[in-house]
């Protein structure tokens, strides 16, 4: 979730809805400052990162939309790429990284374009590779 301040966020979500702060994560290259919260425990728990711009003058703007993208586990995210690509998928610049929690991600950008028509539709959508733990409990 992106806001202006991201302190207004934090009240929503860890002082009235009860989440828990786990960690923070900042890059001036993706201008995001952002808290990393949680609800549940082990492999069911949900994460939520409240954010906001280091820069509200440059892009990207992790604060609009406000809802700033969702992320999906998958079970391999190297495959998982690759036969989204051939489908015709489009990807954010940067390919697969480290993301704020330290898990490989990558994004499907929310626009397709001529060479890569497949896209979020107007959602940016983050496949994060999941943890062993995760995969197990999931099957």
């Amino acid at each position: 979730m992106g806001g202006p301040d991201k302190e207004k966020l934090r009240k929503l979500w860890v002082g009235i809805l009860g989440l828990t702060p786990k960690g923070t994560f900042s890059s001036e290259r993706e201008n995001v400052d952002e808290d990393i919260l949680e609800i549940g425990r082990g492999v069911h728990a949900v994460e939520v990162d409240v954010m906001q711009p280091i820069d509200a003058t440059k892009k990207p703007r992790v604060d609009e939309p406000p809802l700033n993208h969702i992320g999906l586990w998958v079970d391999n995210l190297p495959v998982c790429v690759e036969e989204l690509t051939k489908q015709g998928m489009r990807f954010t610049p940067g390919g697969i990284r480290k993301g704020a929690a330290g898990h490989d991600v990558c994004f499907i950008h929310p626009k397709g374009n001529a060479e890569f028509p497949l896209c979020g539709e107007g959602v940016l959508i983050e496949l994060i590779q999941a943890p062993p733990d995760v995969i197990a409990a999931l099957k």
